[in-house]
C-alpha cells in the first residue's frame, strides 16, 4: 500500500480534494440482500470518519449512487442511505446507471473541471471502485483510494478480504491507496474550516 499522500493539494487553496463516496446505501448493510457485504463495519466507520473530517475541513463531499437497472432503484429502505450519510445541502449526489462514477455525466463534467484530487472511498471495491479508480487514471484524474474506507464482495471461491487486496493492489498501479486516518492527517494541515451547517440537504444532479 502506498502511504505517500501528495500535500500540493493541501497546500494550495486552489486544490480542495472532494471526497466521493459511492453507493452509501442500505442495501450494503442489509444482510439478507445480494448486495450485502458481511465485512463492511469497519468500511463504514471509516466512511463516517473521511466523511466528518471532509466536512470540518470544508472540502467538497459528492455521494454517487447506481439507480437505474439496479437494486438500488427498487422504492424501499433499501435504496435509503445508510444511517449518517445523508448528504447535506452543500454536498453533491450524482446518479449513475453503470458500476463507474464516470457513468454520470454530471459527475464526468465535475470531475473534468476540478484542480484537486478525487478522493474514493464506499462499495464496492471490485466494481465501483475499481472501474472508477480507472477511468479516472485515463482521464489524467489524479485521485487517493481510502482502502479501509471500502470492501470487496467474495467472488467465488475467493474470500471477500482477499479479493479487497488483489483489488487494492490493482488501484494502487493507478494512483495513490492510503489509509483513511493517513489521509485525515494529511489533508489537516492548515485547512480547517469549520463544520458546515448539518441541517442542509442534499442536492441531485444526473
Amino acid at each position: 500500500m502506498n502511504n505517500v499522500v501528495r500535500l500540493r493539494a493541501y497546500v494550495d487553496p486552489a486544490s480542495l480534494p472532494t471526497l466521493v463516496l459511492v453507493d452509501m446505501q442500505q442495501e450494503r448493510v442489509v444482510s439478507s440482500r445480494v448486495l450485502a457485504i458481511p465485512d463492511a463495519i469497519d468500511a463504514i466507520a471509516n466512511c463516517r470518519a473521511a466523511l466528518a473530517h471532509a466536512r470540518t475541513a470544508g472540502f467538497p463531499v459528492a455521494f454517487v449512487r447506481w439507480v437505474s437497472g439496479s437494486p438500488f432503484s427498487s422504492a424501499t429502505s433499501r435504496s435509503a442511505w445508510i444511517e449518517g450519510f445523508e448528504p447535506k445541502r452543500m454536498d453533491m449526489v450524482f446518479d449513475r446507471n453503470r458500476p463507474s462514477c464516470y457513468a454520470s455525466s454530471a459527475f464526468a463534467e465535475v470531475m473534468r473541471n476540478n484542480t484537486g484530487d478525487l478522493v474514493l472511498a464506499g462499495f464496492a471495491g471490485e466494481a465501483a471502485c475499481l472501474a472508477t479508480a480507472l477511468d479516472a487514471f485515463h482521464r489524467g484524474h489524479e485521485f487517493t483510494f481510502l482502502a479501509d474506507a471500502s470492501m470487496s464482495h467474495a467472488l467465488d471461491e475467493i474470500p471477500a478480504r482477499e479479493v479487497h487486496r488483489t483489488v487494492t493492489k490493482i488501484i494502487g498501479s493507478y494512483g495513490d491507496v492510503v489509509k483513511t486516518r493517513t489521509w485525515i492527517a494529511a489533508s489537516s494541515y492548515g485547512r480547517s474550516r469549520g463544520k458546515r451547517n448539518e441541517s442542509e440537504h442534499g442536492r441531485t444532479a444526473r
